[in-house]
């Protein structure tokens, strides 16, 4: 089983992916914007994943039919330890 402290590369993919979306259908952006960028949803997304603002939570189903909710803060920081950026 993967541990709870931990993100899968497809769960990145999903928050990242979820939230551009959110981002290109109008959400509100939760980082500043650095001055010049274009706006690219996905990049954005992916700043706000870097700065640990993303407001979306990870739920992974176990084999016994139960949830559990992945601390989505712990986990990015753990995942940029690991890997270092996106």
């Amino acid at each position: 089983m993967w541990p709870i402290d931990r993100l899968t590369r497809f769960e990145v993919a999903r928050v990242v992916g979820a939230r551009a979306l959110q981002i290109a259908l109008g959400a509100p952006v939760l980082v500043k914007v650095p001055k010049g960028m274009k706006f690219d949803p996905i990049e954005l997304a992916k700043l706000e994943f870097k700065q640990k603002v993303v407001p979306i939570t990870v739920r992974r189903p176990l084999p016994t039919g139960e949830y559990v909710t992945i601390d989505i803060k712990k986990a990015i920081d753990n995942w940029l330890k690991e890997y270092g950026d996106l």
